[in-house]
């Protein structure tokens, strides 16, 4: 992507143009995984999955795309700070935004059958995220690492839970097949909207990756780990804003639901896995104020809002929805965060 688009092009940009230039590119990226989930969700449907379950699985296959591409080409280009705080800082922005905005302005349902089951698998890779930098911190210290084998491990588990998810829906009792009609096109359209919006959101998080770069290293002199927990992790987690708003103005809130947790999931199994198959991540950033802030801020969030989630999951499988005021706590952990990590730096 360095050579369709060269660091060269965001060299000497006044703050402005970077601003802009950030602002297309969250707009491709949006678009693009617009597209992407649209292809994704129509095969989806086709094969009779439930709602829920498509918004865990497909669905958020789509909209963590975004996130899967900034994070791995922020690895290749050498800087893993980025990757990292990325997918970190989706997941506190997915749970804690996202599910908390949704919860404050309707309620959302509670699938006793999948929060069972999805839900657990949430939470546990969260922790397990967690173990591997916090374990690689006390093995290695100063040096420590996220190496490929463990990158290449995660999408195995990736891999695994995709084709569990597909059997858990199959053993749903309330496992909605007749909803295929809902989304129109031939398979090779659907196939199309997906190839195209991968392409766009490909060359979106290469412009992204670009303009945030130079705006933290050069203008505004912050490590791009803050940037990627804050600005990139927002503009990457776009796409499931605008799908769990969008459900929710359809009447599809399973949707919204399904999409955050399985987001959680995939920014640990996919996006850091990828990230780190494709270069060793180091968890502390030797060149920033605050060397060891995924440490002590982004992971520690990270765990917070998981754990604030998972309670509010046990109380709301056996009432059928969430309470809307569960969204105060997530909405104001995530502000919080967000203050905190640039206050410190």
């Amino acid at each position: 992507m360095e050579h369709l688009i060269p660091d060269v092009w965001f060299e000497g940009r006044s703050q402005l143009v970077l601003l802009a230039i950030g602002a297309v590119a969250v707009l491709l990226l949006g678009k693009g995984a617009d597209w992407l989930v649209d292809g994704a969700s129509g095969l989806a449907y086709r094969m009779g999955l439930s709602k829920i379950i498509v918004g865990a699985t497909i669905v958020s296959l789509g909209t963590t795309s975004p996130e899967c591409a900034v994070s791995v080409m922020a690895a290749w280009g050498g800087d893993p700070g980025l990757a990292l705080g990325n997918a970190v800082g989706s997941i506190i922005a997915d749970s804690g935004l996202i599910f908390g905005l949704g919860c404050l302005l309707v309620v959302l349902p509670a699938d006793r059958f999948v929060l069972a089951r999805q839900g657990w698998v949430q939470f546990g890779s969260a922790v397990l995220l967690a173990l591997i930098c916090y374990g690689a911190w006390i093995v290695a210290g100063p040096a420590a690492a996220i190496p490929r084998w463990v990158g290449f491990g995660l999408l195995v588990l990736l891999a695994l839970y995709m084709v569990q998810s597909v059997k858990w829906s199959r053993a749903n009792p309330e496992s909605v097949t007749a909803e295929a009609h809902e989304v129109g096109g031939s398979a090779a359209r659907l196939v199309g909207l997906i190839l195209i919006g991968l392409v766009f959101v490909l060359l979106a998080s290469r412009v992204m990756i670009g303009s945030v770069t130079e705006l933290a290293e050069v203008h505004w002199k912050v490590p791009s780990v803050v940037i990627a927990g804050t600005l990139v992790a927002f503009g990457t987690s776009l796409p499931e804003l605008v799908i769990g708003m969008a459900s929710i103005v359809k009447g599809h809130r399973e949707i919204l639901v399904g999409n955050v947790i399985g987001a959680d999931i995939l920014n640990v199994l996919f996006v850091v896995g990828a990230s780190a198959s494709a270069a060793r991540l180091p968890i502390v950033e030797h060149d920033a104020r605050v060397p060891e802030i995924a440490l002590l801020v982004h992971i520690p969030a990270m765990l917070l809002i998981i754990v604030a989630f998972r309670v509010f999951i046990q109380f709301a499988v056996k009432r059928g929805h969430f309470k809307r005021w569960y969204g105060v706590p997530l909405i104001a952990i995530y502000v919080v965060y967000t203050v905190l990590q640039y206050v410190i730096s």
